[in-house]
């Protein structure tokens, strides 16, 4: 299931999909953990003032990870690595993209969350 949401990057509209199947495709590609990923990310960047972000190599290189991971489990399309797929693009501000996939992401585990509770409840516990 999931949920889709489409952002745009460069003029294009581009999906990305949010499931409980993205933490198992992150670590079997990356071999890192997305919730601390995106963790150090949201700690590391200021919407309202990208100079006083905290964002190096690293940080880039994990969003670009979680960017393509989401677009490609939305569109199989996609190119199979991640430097193909960035190809596809001119050059993108972090700064507007990432905010809208943690958000993505947090209506995602809002939604787990949710259904587990109600799971609960059906059981009688």
């Amino acid at each position: 299931m999931g949920i889709v949401k489409k952002i745009s990057i460069d003029g294009q509209e581009v999906a990305f999909k949010a499931s409980a199947a993205i933490p198992r495709i992150y670590r079997l590609r990356f071999q890192r953990d997305i919730y601390k990923d995106i963790s150090v990310l949201e700690k590391s960047i200021d919407e309202s003032d990208p100079e006083a972000s905290n964002l190096d190599t690293f940080s880039l290189e994990m969003f670009e990870n979680i960017a393509y991971i989401m677009a490609k489990h939305a569109d199989a399309n996609i190119p199979d690595t991640v430097e193909d797929w960035l190809d596809q693009f001119n050059t993108f501000s972090i700064y507007q993209v990432l905010p809208e996939l943690i958000e993505l992401w947090g209506l995602n585990i809002k939604t787990d969350a949710e259904a587990k509770k109600n799971f609960a409840k059906v059981k009688g516990k």
